[in-house]
């Protein structure tokens, strides 16, 4: 639309015959992805035959009052060419004055290209007329994956928020939110609920309210995707609350510790006291006997006797019963007051003592330790002394039976012997027999005792 306008003008500036430049952007935005390279267009017409022409391209950003920056400059006629300090080594210029050309190519664009490109054109003795143009240059990003994050607590009765945001993307991605309850299927948000710019806002949330929640991030490129889960708790209590509530039930568990752990002791005291006091000297002062014996009271020996005339009465010794209770009262209780410090001292030398025969008891238990071993030797010694033993019992058992067969042997001389006897016996009967031719007859030896097991 801008070029036939801009034709209609030249045209009637030629008709008027009325020197005047034009210089023409045939688009008005130009679109590419980022990281092409490309090539802004730029012409210009003039009814002058230019000497000198300069050609200079700017940019400026979006932002309100944002400062215009040079992008080159070119020449004409003698071809120089100044690159802006932003631009070093990205930009170039395609110029051709005899065609009214002078496009501006860009390398590598990035999204800090997404500016307002303007291309001026400057002939002497052409001033008149149209001697700029402009275009939009918008780098195509597709959105990068967004983040979805809850401000608020996810509590009964609270307002919350759902926030959305992709860290990147170009033109600006639009959001969309969308909610599906527990089961995961799909619901319409509450009436109470808005929805704008990515921000998401839950009013008075209740139970109902928990699910997922799914955030669409989306431009002209392609859309990413981000989801939370949102759970709806009771209110819960407050956190220095429940500290106190602790702090409290603490001091009071201490408190009572304290108590019984001071009652214990006193307890303790009292029955120690009582073992080392009242054992030792109950019955000190008084010595009570029957049926003849002494008895000492107050210092006052007393001699009784079932026969004796004087026996006191049994109110006179309930009398004597009351007072000696009470003297012994209070002598024990001087004494336990004395002798306390005394028993505790003596109490921390027990202790002492003890640890000592503990420590002399882990001596004598590693000795012992050191006996059971050489007990343990001698044992396997005598084991193999006994062996040894059995060894010699059936050698000896041997030497029995070899004698058993020499006695019986014997057993057989002594018999012919006594037959021999009586043969002689029956000749001298026959006085057949001399008594001077008789042999000697041997001594007869007594039998050896058999050996005892």
């Amino acid at each position: 639309m801008e070029g036939r306008i801009s034709t209609s003008i030249l045209l009637c500036l030629v008709l008027s015959g009325v020197g005047a430049i034009v210089v023409d952007i045939p688009k008005d935005e130009y679109e590419y992805a980022r990281g092409d390279n490309i090539t802004l267009p730029c012409t210009f017409t003039t009814t002058v035959t230019p000497k000198s022409v300069t050609i200079t391209w700017k940019s400026q950003g979006a932002e309100f009052h944002a400062k215009s920056d040079t992008v080159i400059t070119y020449f004409y006629p003698d071809g120089e060419i100044e690159v802006g300090t932003k631009y070093q080594g990205r930009a170039s210029l395609d110029a051709d004055v005899s065609k009214g050309k002078g496009d501006l190519k860009l390398s590598s664009i990035t999204l800090a290209d997404n500016k307002t490109f303007e291309c001026t054109v400057l002939i002497p003795r052409d001033a008149q007329g149209i001697t700029a143009d402009s275009a939009s240059l918008v780098v195509l990003v597709a959105p990068s994956t967004p983040t979805c994050t809850i401000q608020g607590k996810a509590e009964y009765g609270q307002d919350i928020t759902l926030k959305c945001l992709s860290a990147e993307g170009s033109p600006p991605p639009t959001y969309k939110w969308v909610s599906r309850d527990t089961n995961n299927m799909p619901r319409a948000l509450d009436p109470r609920t808005t929805d704008q710019g990515g921000i998401l806002s839950l009013y008075n949330i209740s139970k109902d309210t928990s699910g997922y929640y799914i955030c669409t991030s989306s431009n002209k490129i392609r859309s990413a995707t981000c989801n939370i889960t949102l759970t709806v708790m009771p209110p819960s209590m407050n956190i220095g609350s429940t500290a106190g509530i602790i702090g409290a039930v603490a001091a009071v568990l201490i408190v009572l510790v304290i108590i019984i752990y001071c009652c214990c002791c006193r307890k303790k005291n009292k029955d120690e006291e009582y073992a080392m006091g009242l054992h030792e000297d109950e019955f000190h002062d008084k010595e009570q006997t029957t049926n003849g014996e002494r008895r000492h009271i107050d210092g006052q020996e007393e001699i009784l006797s079932n026969d004796a005339p004087n026996v006191k009465s049994a109110a006179d010794r309930s009398d004597r019963n009351e007072r000696d209770y009470d003297d012994r009262s209070d002598r024990y209780e001087e004494r336990s007051e004395r002798d306390y410090d005394d028993r505790r001292s003596d109490y921390d030398d027990r202790r002492s003592d003890y640890k000592d025969r503990r420590s002399d008891y882990d001596d004598r238990r590693s000795d012992y330790k050191d006996r059971r071993s050489d007990y343990d030797d001698r044992r396997s010694d005598y084991k193999d002394r006994r062996s040894d033993y059995d060894d010699r019992r059936s050698d000896y058992d041997d030497r029995r039976s070899d004698y058993s067969d020499r006695r019986d042997k014997n057993s057989d001389r002594y018999d012919d012997k006594r037959r021999y006897d009586d043969r002689r016996d029956h000749r001298l009967d026959d006085d057949r027999y001399d008594d001077r031719d008789r042999p000697p007859v041997p001594a007869l030896k007594p039998p050896r005792k058999d050996y005892k097991d």
